[in-house]
């Protein structure tokens, strides 16, 4: 049975490499966004903070749904760029990334709270079931209300793709 999973993961990591590589692609051709498009962001973030200070066991919860909704595939693309921070700019990337990938999802395994609006998040990223990478890290940041996959995570995972390079957009992610 060791070995069955080792050659469901010696297929699957590949075509995650790929998908990678292709959501990469789609996003080198995109602009970065401005420092003052983070901006708002961040004091919207700061403003609204209140609520995630309070209630540390809902802000959990909602940081594990909302991370597993993001690389479920069966959400959508346009659901998707609001759980991600800056989502709008990193669309092309979500969209590459979801088409390419058949059954890409995350299991978190842990949640962090760091402050009122970070938070560090353990994860698996799956695909068809299959663990592809366990023990992966990224960050959660809340912003309007909503607690969101940081868009460094998302960069992170884009840099492990073998001799992909970053779409312009990871230059001013968080």
């Amino acid at each position: 049975m060791g070995f069955t999973a080792l050659a469901r993961r010696a297929v699957l990591a590949p075509a995650l490499a790929l998908a990678l590589a292709a959501a990469v692609a789609a996003c080198s051709s995109s602009s970065s966004s401005s420092s003052s498009s983070s901006a708002p962001a961040a004091s919207a973030a700061a403003s609204s903070s209140a609520p995630a200070a309070t209630n540390t066991s809902g802000a959990v919860a909602q940081i594990t749904a909302n991370w597993e909704k993001f690389f479920a595939s069966s959400t959508p693309v346009s659901e998707k760029v609001t759980l991600l921070q800056n989502g709008s700019v990193f669309s092309g990337a979500i969209s590459g990334l979801t088409s390419l990938v058949s059954g890409l999802g995350a299991k978190v395994t842990g949640v962090t709270l760091n402050s009122p609006t970070s938070a560090t998040v353990t994860y698996n990223l799956t695909a068809a079931g299959s663990s592809l990478l366990s023990g992966q890290t990224g960050t959660a940041v809340y912003e309007d209300g909503v607690w969101k996959v940081g868009d460094a995570s998302l960069c992170g995972l884009l840099k492990l793709v073998p001799g992909g390079s970053e779409p312009a957009a990871c230059s001013s992610a968080g």
